[in-house]
C-alpha cells in the first residue's frame, strides 16, 4: 500500500508541475505579445526583432 501512495504522490507532483509549466509559458507568451504590440506601435524595430526572436525560441 505504501508503494502505491508514493507512486500516486509522484504522479500528482508531476501533474502539478506540468500545470505550473503551462501557466508560466502562457504568462510569458502573453507578456511577449504585449511588448511586441508596444514595439510595433512605437516603431521600435530593434525591440520588435528581439522580442519576436525570444517568442520563437520560447515556442521552439
Amino acid at each position: 500500500m505504501d508503494k502505491m501512495k508514493v507512486t500516486y504522490e509522484a504522479m500528482l507532483a508531476l501533474a502539478a508541475e506540468m500545470v505550473l509549466d503551462e501557466a508560466v509559458l502562457k504568462f510569458r507568451t502573453d507578456r511577449l505579445y504585449q511588448a511586441i504590440d508596444h514595439a510595433l506601435a512605437s516603431g521600435d524595430k530593434d525591440t520588435f526583432q528581439r522580442l519576436t526572436d525570444e517568442l520563437r525560441m520560447l515556442h521552439a
